[in-house]
């Protein structure tokens, strides 16, 4: 069985704090990180705005995929944000 990973940015507010992860079920993940349920880098700077996200075929390719957006600059990311989502709306309500 083929699972579908993503690999997802998430955003304290526009142009605020950028976090960079990888999961198998982004529901799950993005609520997590809404309701701070675990003390992660998210709650301690408030950043719990799902600004990007991507689908990737295995778990090989999320994390080389998320390995190359955490060590790319802040400006590409920003760019990759602003591609798909111009105004940084809150994806969220769109997958739930």
């Amino acid at each position: 069985m083929n699972k579908i990973w993503y690999v997802y940015i998430l955003a304290s507010k526009k142009n605020g704090i950028l976090y960079v992860w990888v999961t198998n079920n982004l529901l799950r993940r993005i609520y997590e990180h809404k309701q701070w349920t675990v003390d992660w880098f998210t709650k301690k700077y408030f950043v719990k705005k799902l600004v990007y996200y991507e689908e990737c075929p295995s778990i090989e390719s999320a994390i080389l995929r998320e390995k190359q957006l955490k060590w790319g600059s802040r400006q590409k990311k920003i760019e990759l944000i602003e591609f798909k989502n111009k105004d940084w709306n809150d994806l969220y309500e769109e997958i739930i």
